[in-house]
């Protein structure tokens, strides 16, 4: 397999109040299953992993992102909103866990519409916490596909994506319209580059 020229990173820590949170926000986006019975982040509403599974804590952690100093934040605010929804509509939140993860998964479904739609003074910090949070299940962006693959990923998995061929590259052998669709021009060399 080539070398893979790796960007340094750096993964900043969280508590667990807010580790908790996010995961819940991130099972609400993508949603999974529970890794244990008792588990009260993961709502539990689908099959096989989601973007918990994925690895949305770890994408959200990398500094890549550029949203990884405000996590703590982030949860904090998601939690004030989570108790302001809970007392607007009438539900008792569990002390036990923080706001967000007290709420009932359609609960916090309405609570992220909310948050998301158009007009909503902090719209763009939920959209771009909701667009990492798909991130991590649809592209695994913050892993090698490869190794991604290899490790199962669940959404990579879940959308057909093949292993490479044995030297770690993909190769196609069909085209995607499954058929040629231009002829070379004549200049071009065998390796595909202009004369």
């Amino acid at each position: 397999m080539p070398a893979v020229r790796r960007i340094p990173e750096r993964k900043v820590d969280i508590g667990p109040e807010a580790t908790l949170t996010l995961e819940a926000y991130a099972d609400t986006i993508v949603p999974g299953e529970k890794r244990w019975p008792g588990d009260r982040a993961i709502a539990g509403v689908s099959t096989g992993g989601g973007a918990v599974a994925s690895g949305a804590l770890d994408l959200l952690r990398w500094d890549a992102t550029g949203i990884h100093d405000g996590l703590e934040d982030l949860a904090s605010r998601v939690n004030d909103h989570a108790r302001a929804h809970a007392e607007k509509t009438g539900l008792t939140l569990d002390p036990a866990v923080p706001p967000f993860v007290s709420l009932s998964y359609d609960d916090r479904v309405r609570l992220i519409q909310d948050l998301t739609t158009p007009g909503h003074p902090e719209k763009d910090f939920w959209v771009l916490l909701s667009l990492f949070c798909n991130m991590a299940y649809d592209s695994a962006a913050h892993l090698h596909t490869a190794d991604a693959l290899a490790a199962g990923h669940p959404g990579l998995t879940d959308m057909g994506i093949t292993q490479p061929d044995a030297d770690g590259l993909w190769r196609f052998k069909n085209s995607g319209y499954g058929r040629q669709l231009a002829q070379p021009h004549p200049d071009t060399t065998p390796t595909g580059s202009p004369a």
